[in-house]
């Protein structure tokens, strides 16, 4: 049997989603279970999810989707390497997905494929670090060295859902993973795409939400009840802007030594960032004087959200320990048994349970169940903000 895994933030999850599941289906010609990993209560843009993690994952189970799991938070908010590592590690970990489908512009699995190899070449990994040790970004450095091997399909790594999807099929190749790789067309619902069509992007609906706009027109059902329920009662959507102070009192705690154990925070970035946090009064100004054009500023919200959540360096190596379940669907927990049976890492599905982990999974448990702490101040509702929650709150049943 056919079992489709699935990566995404779901942040909310749109329409776009909702026909990337029903075209994965289709691709492998049937009605076969979907098993996805997802983002956590803060993402890999360096930001907190616009709604909460249980939320966007019971949206994701009623619009089809049979199990969720949890991205842990090291990897949730680190570069697409890891991100990707992480999430199709923990798919192939489970024992059971036989099929790895994502999104992409290009829509094309050939010359995505063609670009992995190339970026996975020792010589032009090198040539890579070559480039940016005289100053070109990553980006441009390994767009630069991919267009002498791959000519014109570099320029495919302009647009990032491209990006993911070479990170996906490099991940699959790095694990040895028996899953097979195909993709979607990305198009209407592409990432940081505004548009007036019936699909509209993640970061679209994210800025209708901060304004005050309805987005039902453009979520599956599910997705729109449930953020009318929780603006009804206070919850959301949780914007940066509501984790300021909070932020900034824990960057301003921590000494030199914190900033220079951070993920990506190499050839003294990590500095930079202690010291304009000690002298700018904001995020946006903090980030305004650490930015240079070889640093973009996703790398340094990642960097930010990194330090005030506690991750470090190495954290976010391999791939994640457990697998926590979200969200499940009659099919997902049917699924779940030979899950159970075949995982190569404890399935947990009872928070509670986690507390049984062994000590680096319990940590990063423990980790990510922080964030949700510090998360939950981002609500409206002063009574919502209570501390525990992820200790308390068990996977949504559809």
């Amino acid at each position: 049997m056919a079992v489709i895994g699935i990566v995404g933030e779901f942040n909310p999850f749109h329409l776009g989603h909702y026909e990337h599941l029903r075209l994965s289906r289709a691709q492998v010609g049937g009605s076969a279970p979907v098993v996805c990993v997802m983002s956590g209560d803060f993402v890999q843009r360096g930001a907190p999810a616009a709604y909460d993690k249980h939320v966007r994952a019971r949206a994701a189970a009623e619009a089809g989707a049979d199990l969720v799991f949890e991205l842990p938070l090291p990897w949730a908010v680190a570069s697409a390497e890891r991100f990707a590592m992480g999430a199709v590690g923990l798919l192939n970990s489970l024992g059971a997905v036989t099929h790895l489908s994502f999104g992409s512009e290009a829509g094309d699995l050939a010359p995505l494929t063609a670009l992995a190899s190339a970026a996975a070449e020792p010589e032009n990994i090198e040539k890579i670090k070559t480039r940016m040790e005289g100053g070109m970004s990553f980006a441009a450095a390994r767009e630069s060295v991919l267009h002498e091997t791959v000519g014109d399909s570099a320029r495919l790594l302009q647009r990032p859902n491209n990006i993911l999807a070479v990170e996906y099929i490099k991940a699959l190749r790095a694990l040895g993973s028996a899953m097979v790789p195909m993709t979607t067309h990305r198009a209407d619902s592409e990432h940081d795409v505004f548009s007036g069509g019936p699909v509209r992007s993640a970061a679209q609906l994210r800025s209708m939400l901060e304004a005050g706009e309805d987005i039902t027109p453009y979520v599956p059902e599910a997705m729109g009840r449930l953020v009318a329920r929780d603006m009804a009662q206070g919850r959301g959507p949780v914007i940066v802007e509501r984790l300021e102070q909070g932020l900034m009192a824990r960057l301003r705690s921590l000494g030199q030594a914190d900033y220079e154990a951070l993920p990506d925070a190499t050839e003294g970035l990590g500095n930079r960032l202690y010291k304009a946090v000690r002298t700018e009064g904001s995020i946006d100004a903090i980030l305004s004087v650490v930015k240079t054009k070889r640093y973009p500023l996703s790398r340094l919200r990642r960097l930010v959200v990194c330090a005030a959540l506690g991750v470090r360096a190495g954290m976010a190596e391999g791939t994640p320990p457990y697998a926590r379940l979200l969200a499940s669907t009659a099919r997902g927990r049917e699924l779940l048994r030979g899950i159970n049976e075949a995982s190569a890492v404890p399935v947990v599905t009872k928070p509670a349970a986690a507390k049984e982990l062994p000590g680096p999974a319990l940590d990063i448990f423990e980790l990510t169940a922080a964030a949700r702490d510090f998360y939950v101040l981002g609500y409206e509702a002063a009574e919502e903000r209570r501390g525990g929650s992820d200790w308390r709150t068990g996977p949504a049943t559809v």
